[in-house]
């Protein structure tokens, strides 16, 4: 499985089964990981075997077996959030493509045990933690807008720009609103997002999903 057949095949997973993660995927995650922190500057960061981030009601109610998670973190910044929705996605897809589960947790996971746990120092912004582990089920495609609703394109959208969107539509966001709008004329694209304090998260993982779809040397970003 490559990254774009992960973007269809990742749903979200909130039940996981009592498994260690494998010793290779393991390995795997952490140098992915650290390529991200390297390319965009961040300080995310894998732990394994914990149950820190995830507070006992919510556990209790929404979740089951969360015991590995990447923690969200890096140098609070303007565009922190964007940077380190865009690495998510990037993870989150590329353990689908280690046969492992995810879910994307911002609101509900727990601040305090995530930065008990994180290395980032006590300056960094921790966003989130992605969940990661075999999940007890694969999860289930989410209700989606349709393409006309999230976007819009000057002319004749050439297929590119078509499939950058559908990418985009598969994209996980914040209580899955989707409330981000794409345009595009020419050879130019760009991404808003409005969705409160989870917009800047939601418009890099966007943005990740609409480049894997789109392709990178099809288009430039405005």
């Amino acid at each position: 499985m490559n990254l774009k057949e992960a973007m269809s095949a990742r749903h979200s997973v909130r039940k996981y089964k009592n498994e260690p993660l494998a010793k290779d995927s393991v390995v795997k995650l952490n140098e992915r990981i650290e390529a991200q922190n390297q390319k965009f500057g961040l300080n995310m960061q894998l732990v394994t075997n914990n149950k820190d981030s995830m507070p006992g009601i919510i556990a209790l109610l929404m979740s089951k077996g969360v015991r590995n998670y990447i923690i969200l973190a890096g140098p609070d910044s303007a565009d922190v959030d964007e940077k380190l929705g865009y690495s998510s996605a990037d993870l989150m897809l590329y353990a689908q493509t280690l046969g492992l589960n995810t879910w994307w947790i911002g609101g509900m996971f727990s601040r305090k045990g995530a930065r008990k746990n994180s290395n980032a120092g006590d300056d960094a912004k921790i966003i989130g933690v992605v969940a990661v582990g075999y999940g007890e089920e694969q999860g289930v495609a989410h209700k989606s807008k349709a393409a006309a609703e999230v976007s819009s394109y000057e002319g004749t959208a050439p297929q590119w720009f078509n499939e950058g969107v559908t990418s985009a539509l598969l994209a996980p966001t914040a209580m899955n609103k989707q409330a981000f709008s794409i345009k595009g004329k020419e050879n130019k694209v760009s991404i808003s997002c409005n969705n409160g304090s989870f917009s800047g998260a939601d418009l890099g993982i966007v943005k990740y999903h609409f480049e894997l779809g789109a392709g990178t040397d099809n288009f430039t970003w405005m």
